[in-house]
């Protein structure tokens, strides 16, 4: 369901360029999060020999004992979900033209 958020200003003109310019920021830097999460994924699942999802059902199951490094991976695929929902909001985000 889209929602919509309002921002009050008494220049549009100048805030609209500024919270477009900051859209376009947040997106650019979500996407290196993601690309920078996946490549810590990545060493843990070579470190390892499995992959994340692997890991997860062997944890979840309790096949794995809980290490400091496997709070870390699991840390990792949080914040990869969570950079990734962030990521996807991005494309809704529209500003009304006056």
């Amino acid at each position: 369901m889209l929602q919509q958020m309002i921002i009050t200003t008494e220049d549009r003109q100048l805030l609209e360029p500024l919270v477009r310019s900051a859209l376009e920021h947040e997106k650019r830097v979500l996407a290196l999060g993601i690309e920078r999460t996946r490549e810590r994924l990545a060493e843990f699942e070579i470190q390892y020999e499995m992959s994340s999802e692997e890991f997860e059902r062997k944890l979840n199951s309790f096949d794995l004992d809980e290490s400091i490094e496997f709070s870390d991976w699991r840390m990792e695929m949080g914040m990869l979900d969570l950079l990734e929902r962030q990521y996807r909001t991005l494309p809704f985000a529209r500003i009304p033209t006056s």
